[in-house]
């Protein structure tokens, strides 16, 4: 435990790091601007991303919280899943800009909820 806020920290700036640059792809998508294409804007989601599920997975240990114990940590894993998928046809997937802007908008709420779920420790998010 001695380490637990410094990794809090960290997760909680790998979050606010990712849904930033999330927000900017996706205007970048919908915009169809060329940057998307570039090297650093492919990769740098990537590392940002696995650094943050990566510091997820290691406060889950260090605190012993288990997602079949835990409501809100499997509600949280669950629209994880669901902000990937999202976050694909945002970015990658989505046939045109309209399609793209709907499921960044929905990735961002979803997101959200995320936040609220870790806030609150409730499935129930901002609501509880």
């Amino acid at each position: 435990m001695e380490y637990y806020l410094v990794i809090k920290h960290l997760h909680i700036t790998a979050a606010t790091l990712s849904i930033l640059f999330f927000m900017l792809r996706a205007v970048w998508s919908v915009r169809e601007a060329p940057v998307l294409q570039a090297r650093w804007v492919r990769i740098a989601p990537h590392i940002i991303d696995t650094l943050l599920l990566t510091l997820g997975v290691v406060l889950m240990v260090m605190l012993s919280l288990w997602p079949h114990q835990h409501p809100w940590l499997a509600a949280k894993l669950i629209a994880l899943l669901a902000y990937i998928g999202l976050g694909m046809v945002a970015i990658k997937r989505g046939r045109s800009p309209a399609t793209r802007g709907m499921a960044a908008v929905a990735a961002i709420l979803v997101f959200v909820y995320m936040l609220g779920a870790a806030i609150q420790h409730s499935a129930l998010s901002w609501l509880a």
